[in-house]
């Protein structure tokens, strides 16, 4: 399967002799001239590798990558490629969140040398965490990501939401009961929580997941036991 690259750049030419080489090399690229292009992109696409500017026509590249290391919780590799290239423009790059820095103007072969390692580190990542995603029906989850999606559209899950899935999906066609189901998932030392917790998220996370709006198309209430997932699960 080929590494999809996310670019942000609203430099027209620039973007387009970027993306140019990088799929010369076999990748795949999503352009994105915006923050809220990218962010649209990102959660409709699996991305390995994220290469943004910082000065957007909609805001700033470093806010961008705090929404996905603080809001996505993502741990996709990111790298700042943009004109700023003051000291204190690179550190506050770093602290937002991104794994490299690159100033303009810049060589095109080290930034093919820096993918083609922050690319090779990616892959080994997801072999060494186990399984990049699971599928079940219609519905894809990234356990890394934690985020799930619903054919192709995103599903907004909590994050309680995400563990319970997760938690279903690594135990398919298995009865888990509700205090099982507590125990694993809620803070039971910390914060009182009862089952109703759990009957209250699980609904929720039942019509976010529900396939042709059929609420029990993942789920299945067991009654007296607890809850199954009734559908098979793909690695």
């Amino acid at each position: 399967m080929k590494q999809t690259i996310l670019l942000l750049e609203d430099e027209e030419s620039l973007r387009r002799g970027i993306s140019f080489k990088l799929e010369k090399e076999g990748r795949t690229v999503l352009c994105a001239d915006s923050i809220s292009q990218g962010k649209r992109l990102f959660q409709e696409q699996e991305i390995q590798l994220i290469i943004c500017d910082i000065t957007l026509t909609d805001g700033s590249g470093l806010d961008f990558c705090q929404y996905i290391r603080q809001q996505l919780k993502s741990t996709v590799r990111f790298m700042f490629l943009t004109a700023l290239d003051q000291e204190m423009d690179v550190v506050m790059g770093y602290e937002a969140g991104a794994d490299d820095y690159m100033t303009k103007p810049f060589s095109l072969a080290v930034l093919l040398s820096k993918v083609n390692a922050m690319l090779k580190r990616a892959d080994m990542d997801q072999k060494e965490s186990g399984s990049e995603c699971l599928r079940s029906g219609k519905l894809t989850f990234y356990p890394a990501e934690m985020r799930a999606l619903n054919g192709e559209s995103p599903v907004s899950l909590t994050k309680n939401e995400c563990r319970i899935l997760q938690l279903f999906l690594s135990h398919p066609k298995q009865i888990l009961s509700k205090q099982q189901i507590l125990e694993q998932i809620f803070d039971l030392e910390g914060n009182f929580v009862d089952e109703n917790t759990v009957a209250v998220n699980i609904c929720r996370l039942r019509d976010k997941i529900a396939e042709d709006g059929k609420k029990d198309s993942y789920i299945k209430n067991v009654r007296g036991m607890g809850y199954l997932w009734n559908r098979e699960v793909n690695v």
